[in-house]
């Protein structure tokens, strides 16, 4: 990149429809930037006091935003499939997907609705099942992207697939297991772009990551009184802006520098804050065949395969937007 991006950078997102799982922090801001470029924006969260809120502060932030609530959990695939059989029901398309939410360190091991360790349940398989559930929306957008955030833990010298212990049911440490589900993003991103190309799908996959940022990541999980919530609040100065961090995503999701099967994070103090560049993809995240077998066994623990999604489900043109295009 030539120049800082920012987001008077950011092309127009006039007639794309965009939807960031998240409403809060970098979701936030993803959104309201998105929506302020023109973007049909949906929020999609677990807590709908906390969606309508953002909505709320997006829409007196930024005058007439198309800009939508739409509750799921990622932590339950029933409210995943759910959240698509309403979206196929109101919507033609998706040009670009942010998997964006995520929970932090939690410092005992507790589980999703269906069984799986909260943080890789959430973070890697519940976006895992999004993304496949909205596949045909996604190959019926207009140059689709699929976001997925990552974090420079994926990085770490632990940083890891266990498969021996996917779970962690047997040595849950919470630092080590939130970087394996964030090193699963990132693979997962690097496949689905492969899988993308040799399928002809036509979606570019991009990964990103907000360096270190002011979220409330810390202080939800962890806690307040936590080691990481106190670090998180008495050294605030230390965490570059939200709004900072969240380029990186809206660099990738919108850019059209931004390639498929890219890496974008913050350019500065070993992208930690900044403004967008490619960041360094670690040498584990590029493991292929550990790559294809963390999809096959996701596929499994699913239920989901992006192959049958592709070839049974059908996407139906809802009668007013049919009409309305006619019009």
């Amino acid at each position: 990149m030539s120049k800082y991006w920012t987001l008077d950078d950011m092309p127009s997102q006039t007639g794309r429809t965009i939807l960031v799982t998240g409403t809060g922090g970098l979701a936030f801001e993803d959104a309201i930037a998105l929506a302020g470029a023109g973007g049909d924006v949906i929020l999609a969260g677990r807590n709908p006091t906390k969606g309508a809120s953002a909505i709320r502060r997006i829409k007196e932030n930024v005058p007439g935003a198309a800009v939508t609530f739409e509750q799921v959990d990622l932590g339950n695939l029933a409210s995943i499939e759910a959240l698509d059989t309403r979206l196929r029901g109101s919507r033609t398309h998706l040009d670009v997907l942010i998997n964006n939410a995520g929970v932090m360190t939690p410092p005992i091991r507790k589980t999703t609705d269906d069984g799986f360790e909260l943080q890789f349940g959430t973070n890697y398989l519940g976006h895992f099942a999004l993304t496949a559930r909205l596949l045909p929306l996604l190959i019926n957008g207009r140059e689709p992207r699929v976001v997925t955030l990552s974090s420079i833990a994926a990085r770490t010298a632990n940083a890891a697939i266990n498969f021996d212990d996917l779970q962690a049911e047997h040595d849950y440490k919470p630092m080590p297991v939130y970087s394996q589900s964030k090193l699963a993003c990132l693979m997962f991103a690097l496949e689905l772009q492969r899988r993308s190309e040799k399928a002809g799908w036509g979606i570019s996959s991009i990964a990103a990551h907000p360096g270190i940022s002011r979220t409330d990541l810390l202080h939800n999980a962890p806690g307040r009184r936590s080691a990481q919530g106190l670090l998180r609040s008495l050294l605030w100065f230390l965490f570059q802006p939200a709004s900072q961090g969240a380029l990186p995503t809206l660099f990738a999701a919108t850019s059209p520098d931004a390639r498929g099967g890219g890496y974008y994070g913050p350019d500065k103090l070993q992208e930690t804050r900044g403004h967008p560049t490619e960041a360094r993809i670690p040498r584990q995240a590029m493991e292929i065949h550990v790559a294809q077998r963390l999809w096959e066994i996701s596929e499994r623990l699913t239920g989901v395969s992006f192959e049958q999604q592709r070839v049974s489900s059908t996407t139906v043109e809802p009668v007013t937007q049919s009409l309305a295009r006619e019009g």
